[in-house]
């Protein structure tokens, strides 16, 4: 196979490498979204916000942190979160501690929309990424991930709890 680049810049190989990833950035999110609409009345973002908020102390955050973990801005999440007060998953409200911050909390209806939909979106996810890779596959996709993720930026995001007791 040549290894020159093309007009576009890409030598064959490494266009067939990022034309795959980018297939699998676009089409792997709507696939997600589809059944979380589908089946939970979530979009993946809205589930994403319900399981950082479950799986947090106190199941509340700050609207800055939760704003990180999701890689979104704060008007992206805010729209977001009105959204899950109006359903009554969400309570937003003052810190306490600190008034120019706003809390996102948890309520006890958004987490047991959140566990109703963990199941089927824990499925879909085995079926479509795990479930085809070997045991080798995932390590060298999470290490792969987490080189491109640290290329992007520095801070981590998201991740999840270490403890299994820390997700009541």
């Amino acid at each position: 196979m040549a290894t020159t680049p093309s007009d576009s810049g890409f030598t064959p190989e490494d266009l067939e490498t990022w034309s795959a990833v980018a297939t699998v950035l676009e089409w792997l999110p709507s696939a997600l979204d589809a059944q979380l609409q589908r089946d939970s009345d979530l979009t993946h973002f809205e589930y994403g916000i319900l399981y950082a908020l479950d799986s947090a102390p106190d199941r509340a955050l700050r609207m800055s942190v939760l704003a990180g973990y999701a890689n979104s801005s704060l008007s992206r999440l805010s729209r977001a979160a009105a959204r899950l007060e109006t359903r009554g998953w969400v309570r937003r409200s003052p810190d306490p501690t600190d008034g120019r911050y706003t809390i996102a909390t948890l309520t006890a209806s958004g987490r047991r929309r959140a566990r109703q939909a963990t199941p089927g979106h824990v499925e879909t996810v085995h079926r479509l990424v795990l479930d085809v890779l070997t045991q080798p596959q995932r390590r060298q996709l999470r290490e792969i991930s987490r080189r491109i993720t640290q290329a992007i930026r520095s801070d981590e995001g998201w991740t999840p709890p270490t403890e299994p007791s820390a997700r009541r």
